[in-house]
C-alpha cells in the first residue's frame, strides 16, 4: 500500500542517511540548544495530563515552581493545549513561557487509534499534521516527540494495518522534523515492548519512529522488569513513570513512587547504563485525576518528591 506522498521503499531510501547521526536507543547527540549526550543526564518532567483543570500556562508555572526540568503537554482536541486552541500569538507566548519557566518541552501527548477506514485515516493524518506543526512552533530548535497509544483489539489481527497507518504518521512527522512515538498500553492492541518493536522494525526508521517506555503497563504480567528495559531501550525516546497496584482481579494506576511496586532507582540506573539521555516524565493516570478530591499541584509535588529522590539514589545527573 502506498504511503502519504512517498512509498515505503522510497521513504526508507530517502531517510536512511538522516538517521545515522541522530537518535539511537535514546542516546542523543548534542543539539542546537545544549548538550543532550548521555553524560549530561536526564530531565525529570511532569505531564499536563495530570492537570486538565488548569490552563496550560498556569500548569507550566506550577510544574516549574515545584522544581521539574521538563514538561509533556497534552494536546487532545478537547484539552486546553489542543492545536485549534493555540493560535499564532498564543504559541509565541507559550514559547516565551517555557523559556521563562526554564522547562524543556519533551513530548506532546496525543490519543489516536489507527483506522482501517481510509476516510478516517485521512482525518487522522490532518490531526497529526496540526500537532506536528504545534510541536515545531513551540520548540523550533528541538521539537518534542509526539506520542500516542494505538487503541484496542487483537495485535495479530491488526498489526499490518497498524504498521501501515503508523508508517504514514511517521512519514508526515519526518516531513515536519518531528519524531513519532508509539506507546504500549495495558489492555491495548499494542500492550508490550515486543509488539511496538515489531512495528518499528517493519518501518525501518530508527530516527523518526520510536516508542515510549512505561513499565506500569507491564508489571504483574509475564514481562520481567530489567529485561523489558533492555529490550525497549534501543527504540525508546521517552520514558513515562507511574505505579500500578493490584485491585481485585485487575490493576489500578497510582502516583509514581506511591505504592513502591516499581523500582525507579533500578530503572534510572539501567537507562543511564544504556545511554538514555531523555526525559523521565511523571504521568498521573485518569484513574487518579478523575477522582473528585484530586488536587493537581499536590499530586505533582508527590511525584517530584518521589522521583527526585530516585534520581539521587541512582546517582543519575539531572539537566
Amino acid at each position: 500500500m502506498a504511503m502519504t506522498e512517498i512509498t515505503r521503499r522510497g521513504f526508507v531510501t530517502h531517510s536512511a542517511s538522516a538517521a545515522v547521526a541522530l537518535v539511537f536507543g535514546g542516546v542523543a547527540d548534542a543539539k542546537d540548544d545544549g548538550d543532550s549526550s548521555p553524560r549530561a543526564g536526564m530531565t525529570l518532567g511532569f505531564s499536563t495530563y495530570g492537570m486538565k483543570s488548569l490552563k496550560t500556562e498556569e500548569a507550566l508555572e506550577v510544574i516549574s515552581e515545584i522544581g521539574f526540568d521538563a514538561v509533556e503537554v497534552t494536546v487532545w482536541p478537547d484539552w486546553d493545549a489542543a492545536p485549534a486552541r493555540m493560535d499564532k500569538e498564543r504559541r509565541a507566548r507559550m514559547r516565551s513561557k517555557l523559556s521563562e519557566e526554564k522547562l524543556k518541552l519533551t513530548s506532546l501527548m496525543e490519543h489516536v487509534s489507527p483506522s482501517a477506514d481510509e476516510a478516517q485515516h485521512q482525518k487522522d493524518l490532518e490531526r497529526f499534521r496540526s500537532v506536528f506543526e504545534l510541536a515545531r512552533d513551540l520548540a523550533p530548535k528541538d521539537p518534542p516527540v509526539v506520542q500516542t497509544v494505538l487503541g484496542s483489539g487483537r495485535f495479530d489481527e491488526k498489526k499490518n494495518m497498524i504498521r501501515d497507518r503508523v508508517g504514514d504518521w511517521v512519514e508526515l512527522g519526518r516531513q515536519h522534523g518531528v519524531v513519532t512515538c508509539v506507546k504500549p498500553h495495558r489492555g491495548g492492541v499494542v500492550s508490550q515492548p515486543s509488539e511496538a518493536i515489531w512495528i518499528l522494525k517493519q518501518l525501518e526508521q530508527p530516527r523518526w519512529a520510536r516508542m515510549v517506555y512505561d513499565y506500569s503497563h507491564y508489571i504483574f504480567r509475564d514481562i520481567p522488569f530489567v529485561e523489558s528495559i533492555r529490550e525497549a531501550l534501543p527504540y525508546t525516546s521517552h520514558v513515562a513513570v507511574k505505579d500500578t497496584v493490584r485491585k481485585g482481579t485487575g490493576t489500578e494506576f497510582v502516583l509514581p513512587g506511591e505504592a513502591g511496586t516499581i523500582d525507579f532507582v533500578t530503572l534510572l540506573k539501567e537507562l543511564a547504563k544504556g545511554g538514555y539521555a531523555g526525559d523521565i516524565s511523571c504521568e498521573v493516570s485518569g484513574m487518579v485525576w478523575s477522582k473528585p478530591d484530586y488536587k493537581p499541584a499536590a499530586a505533582a509535588r508527590t511525584c517530584y518528591t518521589n522521583l527526585s529522590s530516585a534520581f539521587e539514589k541512582a546517582g543519575v545527573k539531572r539537566r
